[in-house]
C-alpha cells in the first residue's frame, strides 16, 4: 500500500541551509549511495519485518526506500521541500509515509498508528544544536518502543554543503540517552567516511535502545 501525507509547508529549517544550491549534485550522489553500506553498523540492529519505522532527515529518500523494500513500514521526515519532492517522484508503490517535517521536534510525526521499532537519524546530528539534540533524544523517547532502537551518525569535520553545523560528542550523547531511558548497545568511533573526497570527515555511529523504567 502507498501512503502519503499530506505535505505542510514549513518556514526555512536552519539546519537545510545551504542544500538548496547543490539539490542536483545531492541528489545524484545520494542515489549512487548503498543502504547496506552505509548502514552496515546498523543492519544488525534492524527489527524483524514488518516493523514500523522513521527515517529522520531522509534526504532524497534513498534509505526510507531500502527500509520499505526490505518489508517495513517507514515514515520519513524531511525538511527540505525540494529533496522531499524528489523521493515522493522516485519511490513510488513502497510503504512510506512522506512528511515534510523537522529535527529535533518532529510536530508532524504521528504515533496514533504505533511506537516506532527503530529510528535512523543518518548524517544529520551535526545540524542540531545542543540544545536541539537533547530535546531530539526527550521526543524520541516518548515514539519509541521500549527495546526499539535509535541508530544514530554522528559527523565531524569541515562542512559539506549545509552550512549551518555543529561539533559533535559522543559523551554528549551518552549523557542525554541515560537522562531519557536509552542504553548504549553500539558505539563506534573515530570512523572514516564511506564516501570519496572526504579524508578529514569523521564519524561515530551509536544505536541506542530504548529500556523500560
Amino acid at each position: 500500500m502507498h501512503k502519503t501525507s499530506e505535505l505542510i509547508t514549513l518556514s526555512i529549517v536552519a539546519g537545510t541551509k545551504g542544500y538548496e544550491k547543490v539539490v542536483e549534485a545531492f541528489t545524484e550522489a545520494s542515489f549512487n549511495l548503498d543502504f547496506e553500506e552505509i548502514s552496515s553498523d546498523f543492519l544488525q540492529f534492524l527489527p524483524q519485518a514488518p516493523a514500523r519505522v522513521l527515517d529522520a532527515g531522509s534526504g532524497v529518500g534513498q534509505n526510507s526506500a531500502a527500509l520499505a523494500k526490505l518489508g517495513h513500514s517507514v515514515v520519513s521526515v524531511e525538511p527540505l521541500n525540494e529533496f522531499l519532492q524528489i523521493a515522493k517522484s522516485k519511490y513510488q508503490g513502497l510503504d512510506i509515509t512522506w512528511i515534510n517535517d523537522s529535527l529535533p521536534r518532529l510536530n508532524k510525526v504521528d504515533v496514533c498508528a504505533g511506537l516506532f521499532d527503530f529510528v535512523l537519524i543518518d548524517g544529520v546530528w551535526h545540524h542540531l544544536s545542543i540544545e536541539e539534540r537533547r530535546h531530539c533524544i526527550r521526543r524520541l523517547a516518548e515514539i519509541v518502543n521500549i527495546e526499539g532502537i535509535c541508530a544514530i551518525s554522528l559527523r565531524n569535520g569541515p562542512a559539506g554543503a549545509g552550512t549551518h553545523v555543529f561539533s559533535t560528542c559522543n559523551d554528549e550523547l551518552a549523557t542525554y540517552a541515560n537522562e531519557y531511558g536509552f542504553q548504549i548497545v553500539l558505539l563506534l568511533e573515530n570512523q572514516s567516511s564511506k564516501m570519496q573526497n572526504k579524508p578529514n570527515v569523521i564519524w561515530s555511529r551509536v544505536a541506542l535502545k530504548k529500556v523500560g523504567s
